[in-house]
């Protein structure tokens, strides 16, 4: 799609937002663990009476974490179902109201209708869309505003700032859906806000012995924001998307891939500080080379950390996954760091798939 017919013009991820149990809890385990830095906190100080949010930021990536004072509420609710999730995939637009009547135009069902936020910095528009099971997108315009991050929220200093982890910016978020519903959301997203499918992986892409899955990448115009979409497919057993469906308790975003230019250092200095990743039997790399051809990377701090390789006409990608981060078995990290590949990683699939298996095998829902 070239940029004259793209009625939504997305510049990126502008944030994601997760509603959590202790929001000061896990944003301090967001700073130890990833390497994120404080940013930004709204709350009863500053005039919000009903939750706490804790901003933090990693070079391009906002992550805000947003926890309810009370009970008998939507995000206390959400938690309730959910458990700690993704609620909101924050997109970064030039003009909120205009990207709102877009989409809403077109079909999405409204979730915010244009608001103006103002304080001395002065002001952000901001509006929302639905989309699959709980999830919203805000569309955030902030050309006019100049404060730390939007109005009510004062800039959070901290005593404890340990250093980043090399992580730069959102690669893709990717939504798991129920049976037989991904055509839907991929329609949803042609249709009302000008993404195309630029991937799909059916079930002979993405099976083992036991479970398989359907996905299709959609991305928009400029190719700045990809949301894959998953579906459970049959299998002899459980698949981990129907895991995610039933601890979830219905669709919502499965993981967050997250870009650095050094997947070795990055994923070295997380696992020092106590993430757990997905481990593929150590086989995967015997014939690496002759799979994917030549690499810059040695292969042996590669296997050492079980990142996996990947090769399309554009080049080559790596990648891990994290085991999930709580103790639902619903959400995970990807780190992902490409040398030119566009791709997602489908020569990787069915290692991936079966070290996922393994996990969800101990956890005795396979």
């Amino acid at each position: 799609m070239d940029a004259f017919n793209d009625f939504l013009p997305l510049m990126g991820t502008d944030y994601v937002e997760f509603y959590v149990g202790n929001a000061k809890q896990a944003a301090h385990f967001y700073k130890t663990a990833f390497g994120f830095q404080s940013l930004a906190y709204a709350g009863p100080e500053t005039g919000v009476k009903d939750k706490a949010s804790y901003v933090v930021r990693q070079h391009k990536l906002t992550f805000i974490f947003t926890t309810p004072l009370r009970s008998g509420n939507e995000i206390a609710d959400h938690i309730y179902k959910h458990g700690d999730a993704v609620k909101i995939l924050a997109l970064m637009v030039e003009d909120a109201t205009d990207s709102w009547q877009q989409t809403t135009s077109r079909g999405a069902v409204s979730y915010l209708n244009p608001i103006t936020m103002q304080d001395e910095q002065g002001e952000l528009i901001m509006s929302g869309i639905c989309t699959y099971g709980d999830t919203v997108h805000l569309f955030i315009e902030r050309k006019n505003y100049k404060g730390v991050f939007m109005p009510g929220f004062r800039k959070w200093d901290s005593n404890y700032n340990p250093k980043d982890t090399g992580l730069l910016y959102v690669d893709h978020c990717v939504g798991n859906v129920g049976w037989n519903q991904m055509n839907e959301w991929v329609s949803f997203y042609e249709n009302t806000m000008g993404f195309r499918n630029i991937l799909t992986f059916d079930d002979h892409d993405i099976s083992t012995e036991y479970s398989a899955l359907m996905s299709k990448v959609m991305s928009n115009g400029n190719g700045f924001v990809k949301f894959p979409i998953n579906e459970p497919a049959e299998g002899k057993k459980k698949s981990q998307i129907e895991e995610y469906l039933d601890y979830y308790d219905g669709a919502g975003c499965q993981h967050i891939a997250l870009a650095t230019n050094d997947i070795v250092a990055t994923v070295t200095e997380l696992q020092n500080r106590g993430i757990d990743f997905l481990k593929v039997p150590s086989t995967y790399y015997d014939d690496l080379i002759e799979r994917v051809g030549k690499i810059d990377e040695d292969l042996a701090p590669l296997k050492d950390l079980g990142i996996l390789v990947d090769r399309d006409e554009e080049g080559y990608l790596l990648q891990i996954f994290t085991k999930p981060v709580e103790d639902r078995p619903t959400l995970f990290f990807e780190i992902i760091q490409r040398k030119g590949a566009k791709s997602f990683g489908k020569g990787n699939f069915k290692a991936l798939f079966e070290a996922i298996e393994r996990e969800q095998d101990n956890r005795g829902n396979l």
